[in-house]
């Protein structure tokens, strides 16, 4: 699969496809059809098979599709048949709610360490995961294989913390901190800025009262 012929809104919809599939797992749904689907995620049965046709389809006609099975497909081109080691640099409260999120590991992701400058944090544990200082992150990356880093820490620090990690290979960086960050092609950024998402909810709450 070539991701660059993917278009980035069937991109953000696998995740959905995936959430919705493994509501219907739960539930012990086990065929569906795409008009099924359309209904409960109100995004047309035409595009359901237009996005999944991009990777190979997976329906039969006339029965839809295996919900066990499209869910283990679409979770292997999301990467989740694989481990994910995941650091966290900056160990405030979002650094900590993110670390206790536990729901990551059920998908594969596996929190190895936090990292922060507080003298109060380090030392501290998060579900048994020791809170390291930031002074040690080089010599960890050295010594051990990590996949992704979120970065957690105020704008000031993002740049070269983010610029740091690219130097000592991480690959990919879950970027919470509201800057962007400059750094090479090959390095895989997901953007999570609350603060622009709450202006946009904003501004759709604003439109809403004036029409």
């Amino acid at each position: 699969m070539d991701e660059k012929k993917i278009s980035k809104a069937v991109i953000n919809r696998l995740p959905r496809y995936y959430r919705y599939l493994g509501d219907l797992l739960e539930k012990d749904v086990v065929r569906i059809s795409s008009k099924e689907l359309s209904e409960m995620m109100s995004v047309t049965a035409s595009q359901i098979r237009q996005d999944l046709n991009n990777f190979g389809g997976f329906g039969q006609q006339g029965y839809g599709y295996n919900v066990d099975y499209l869910y283990a497909e679409i979770g292997k081109i999301l990467g989740l048949d694989k481990q994910h080691n995941i650091i966290i640099i900056g160990a405030g409260n979002l650094g900590q709610a993110l670390a206790n999120y536990a729901d990551f590991e059920r998908r594969g992701f596996t929190l190895k360490s936090l990292f922060d400058i507080d003298p109060k944090l380090i030392g501290n544990e998060i579900r048994g995961i020791k809170i390291r200082p930031i002074d040690e992150l080089e010599s960890y990356m050295k010594e051990n294989y990590v996949d992704i880093a979120a970065i957690t820490v105020p704008r000031f620090n993002a740049s070269e913390i983010a610029n740091n990690l690219a130097k000592w290979g991480i690959k990919a960086m879950w970027n919470f901190a509201p800057t962007d960050l400059n750094l090479p092609k090959d390095i895989v950024v997901e953007n999570v800025h609350l603060a622009e998402s709450l202006l946009r909810l904003s501004f759709r709450l604003s439109s809403n009262k004036s029409n």
